[in-house]
C-alpha cells in the first residue's frame, strides 16, 4: 500500500492523538498549515481515499471513525482481524 504525502501527514497527526475528535477546520489547521476558508472538502476527499487503503471495509470503517456532527478520530488496533 503507498500513500501519497498528504495521506501520510493526516495518517500520523491522527496516530499521534488516537481517539482524539478532530474536526474538518482543525485538520485542515493542523495537517495542511492553513486555516480553512470555506472547502474542507479536501480533508472529507482524503479520509475516504485512506480509509480505501486501510480499512478492510471503507464502508463501515473501524480505524478512521466518523463522529457525526463533529469530525473524525482514529481508533488504534488492527481493522484486518
Amino acid at each position: 500500500m503507498r500513500l501519497t504525502a498528504r495521506e501520510f501527514d493526516l495518517l500520523l497527526f491522527m496516530a499521534r492523538h488516537p481517539r482524539q475528535v478532530f474536526s474538518r477546520d482543525q485538520l485542515m489547521s493542523r495537517v495542511w498549515g492553513y486555516e480553512p476558508a470555506f472547502d474542507t472538502g479536501t480533508v472529507t476527499v482524503h479520509v475516504r481515499r485512506l480509509r480505501e487503503k486501510l480499512e478492510r471495509d471503507p464502508s463501515q470503517p473501524e480505524l478512521l471513525q466518523t463522529v457525526w456532527g463533529v469530525g473524525y478520530r482514529l481508533v488504534p488496533g488492527d481493522p484486518a482481524t
